[in-house]
């Protein structure tokens, strides 16, 4: 490629670049890109970045990683394009460089200012970051340190901390939707599994889970979906099953210690929590966290009302359950749960009342559709900003979707499935948050109604 460059062969250049694009991995990616930046073949330099930024997690545990200069780590971790599961990442790749070679410790405030800090969870500020003996002893670090803290304790001055730190980053990665359990067109529960494929713009079949489950809830970790109870059609479960889509396997874990179907479930750092339901008798407050490191479930805090068909996401360092109903009442209501008091605490509701809803994060912000509201099949979409503290209402879906399924990929929300009062649909909108605008995608093929969702990223 060299030489091929040197005497202007462009197409054996290509060829060559080509070539090595094709084996880009997390430990020679940085080296690739260097390479291709020094012969100025600005495709493969492009590839390569896109690449890096894609797999930041792992390419941050290679060597080339370890022992970049830096100023080039500098802006590797300056990047907004980076996807990482959470802002801990970022964290863990900035001290794994500084502490692999001595001197390093200097370089310390520089990098920790390109970290997202306030992002991080109070509970790892606290464990991790703050227990850190090179942010301890270093002035410019404690002050990042206490920006972050007095984002998390004093929501009301969050419009006075503005800047890039406090914004997500804003990974447009592709990632296959993988759709789980739900109804057939007779009514009954499924153990089916299909996933839309962006490349292919079609959705294709994935092994079964295990066992039949409708109103299910479903989480991703680490490259893997966790699916959660539901309902089999008699009863409510308990039981946990994980596809690892690299295997193409199901295998099953720690069940929960309760029953729930019409249950929310989320992933924040390395934990996954699950919330609410119904277990057959009544609408459940409680909730429960399951670590897959140990395959062990312990009990938190309850909510302060007891939800089923809600919806619970992760939104900075925080979980969030909206909606629901307890049987009597369908609720517009929001609390979050701070993880290291431990403790719910009422946040601002929505402008509707809506249980059987969908919920997703885009761009930091927190999305509402469809749902329910004890009169009405909604197609009505609301956007919560945490740093204003308010809700807006966006563009509303073509249809009207309650038992709507909402995730989040390729800068984009994708709403799937539902129901509209009359029947139990198919179809599939997309949302473009710059345009303001839903279009229909590729419908499902084997799945109609209320589903579980989630998106597990291209390799």
């Amino acid at each position: 490629m060299i030489g091929a460059s040197f005497l202007q062969l462009n197409k054996v250049r290509d060829a060559c670049a080509t070539f090595l694009l094709k084996r880009l991995h997390p430990q020679n990616a940085l080296g690739i890109r260097q390479f291709a930046d020094t012969l100025a073949c600005t495709s493969l330099v492009e590839s390569a970045t896109k690449y890096i930024e894609h797999c930041f997690p792992e390419v941050s545990l290679s060597e080339e990683y370890l022992h970049l200069p830096l100023n080039e780590v500098q802006s590797l971790l300056t990047r907004n394009e980076l996807c990482v599961e959470s802002e801990e990442q970022v964290f863990e790749a900035c001290m794994r460089w500084v502490k692999h070679a001595e001197g390093r410790a200097a370089d310390l405030p520089v990098l920790l200012a390109q970290i997202r800090l306030p992002l991080l969870s109070p509970l790892y500020l606290t464990d991790r970051v703050a227990t850190e003996e090179l942010i301890r002893t270093s002035h410019q670090c404690r002050d990042l340190l206490d920006e972050a803290r007095v984002f998390h304790l004093i929501p009301e001055r969050r419009h006075l901390l503005q800047s890039f730190r406090t914004k997500p980053r804003t990974c447009e990665a592709q990632g296959y939707i993988y759709v789980v359990g739900g109804l057939n067109r007779h009514g009954d529960s499924l153990s089916t599994v299909e996933f839309y494929d962006p490349h292919a713009g079609e959705w294709q079949l994935a092994p079964p889970m295990s066992m039949l489950r409708s109103r299910l809830g479903v989480a991703v970790l680490r490259g893997k979906l966790y699916a959660f109870g539901g309902y089999n059609g008699k009863d409510r479960l308990a039981s946990v099953e994980v596809y690892d889509a690299v295997r193409e396997e199901w295998s099953t874990v720690s069940p929960m210690q309760c029953k729930r179907s019409a249950l929310g479930a989320t992933s924040l750092g390395d934990l996954i929590y699950v919330c609410g339901g119904y277990d057959g008798v009544t609408s459940l407050n409680s909730v429960e966290r399951y670590n897959p490191q140990t395959n062990l479930w312990n009990s938190l805090a309850p909510m302060n009302k007891s939800r089923s068909a809600g919806a619970v996401i992760a939104c900075q360092g925080y979980v969030y359950a909206l909606g629901g109903h307890d049987g009597l009442s369908i609720f517009d209501s929001v609390e979050r749960y701070d993880v290291a008091a431990d403790v719910w605490v009422e946040a601002v509701p929505m402008q509707t009342k809506r249980c059987r809803l969908g919920v997703a994060i885009l761009g930091g912000k927190l999305y509402a559709c469809g749902g329910y509201d004890g009169s009405c099949f909604l197609h009505t979409v609301e956007m919560f900003d945490p740093n204003t503290n308010k809700w807006t209402y966006v563009a509303s879906m073509n249809a009207q979707r309650s038992r709507v399924a909402l995730t989040a990929n390729m800068g984009k929300l994708w709403a799937v499935g539902g129901y509209d009062g009359i029947s139990n649909l198919v179809s599939v909108e997309v949302y473009d948050p710059c345009l303001d605008k839903w279009t229909y995608a590729a419908p499902m093929m084997a799945h109609e109604g209320g589903v579980g969702v989630g998106v597990i990223s291209l390799p």
